[in-house]
């Protein structure tokens, strides 16, 4: 069996021979082209991404944070510059790299149960190693008792541990969540946090985070990368050295979401960003 049960290190571990980080964006550049436009929307980022740490990116709408995200997700395949992941270039989506967006895509004909085990089902994994696996990762975002249920039948929160335990299911190397509690409540979004943190300090895993909350970005991230306004470059990667737990009250949080709402205020002239 290969179910995250069974496993003593950290998903995500960088390759034999590897340089020390598992993504590599090297000068990427990005435009969006049409008959009456033509959009800069990355000019020339880089940035690189370590096992075991969970790097969040901000900065104003339109900064192309998202677009990043879908070409290290290989989403996106349309750019100039180089992609790497476990040293190979990136070509097209991988189960090494689990995408998680804001809007949880899951399938409604499907149960809670059905939905984690999807992709194991796609991979060939027994009904048994299946079972174990998916046993796991519904105690881990507290949905156990919910496994029989159908999606309309959950609140926005317990859809998103669905995608997460979904995505956790086939043991990716990365994960890459795009705004994922962005549409929902604050207490919600305080309790995903809180999720988050606890289930990527248990596994070990490496996340690339793009949101528009700087807290959330403080109490997430190791890293936060600042990104000025379009075209998106990379303002300052803000190292945050915090422990864990970390929750939206306490006082260096708050102190170092001052630092990065500072930095986003120098290079853009759109409202307050939330704090």
């Amino acid at each position: 069996m290969t179910g995250i049960a069974e496993r003593n290190e950290p998903v995500a571990t960088a390759p034999s021979g590897a340089t020390g980080h598992l993504l590599a964006l090297t000068d990427i550049t990005k435009r969006f082209q049409t008959a009456r436009a033509d959009t800069l929307a990355l000019d020339h980022v880089s940035l690189e991404v370590r096992p075991r740490e969970i790097v969040c990116i901000v900065g104003p709408s339109g900064c192309g944070k998202s677009t990043l995200l879908n070409i290290a997700a290989g989403i996106d395949a349309h750019f100039d510059g180089t992609a790497t992941f476990e040293g190979e270039p990136i070509k097209g989506m991988a189960r090494e790299r689990a995408v998680v967006f804001q809007e949880p895509a899951l399938f409604p004909w499907l149960n809670v149960r059905a939905n984690v085990e999807f992709g194991l089902k796609l991979r060939g994994v027994s009904k048994a190693d299946r079972n174990s696996i998916v046993d796991q990762q519904l105690e881990m975002v507290n949905l156990t008792k919910f496994d029989r249920a159908y999606i309309h039948e959950l609140s926005g929160g317990m859809k998103q541990r669905v995608q997460l335990a979904r995505a956790l299911a086939v043991e990716p190397h990365m994960l890459m969540m795009d705004e994922p509690f962005a549409a929902l409540d604050a207490q919600t979004r305080d309790d995903l946090q809180m999720e988050l943190q606890g289930v990527a300090g248990r596994i070990g895993a490496t996340v690339l985070f793009v949101t528009h909350n700087v807290r959330e970005a403080v109490i997430l991230g190791d890293r936060v990368v600042v990104m000025s306004k379009s075209p998106g470059r990379i303002r300052r990667i803000i190292d945050i050295p915090l422990g864990r737990p970390r929750t939206p009250d306490d006082h260096d949080v708050a102190d170092f979401a001052a630092m990065v709402r500072a930095e986003l205020q120098e290079s853009s002239n759109e409202p307050r960003y939330a704090i």
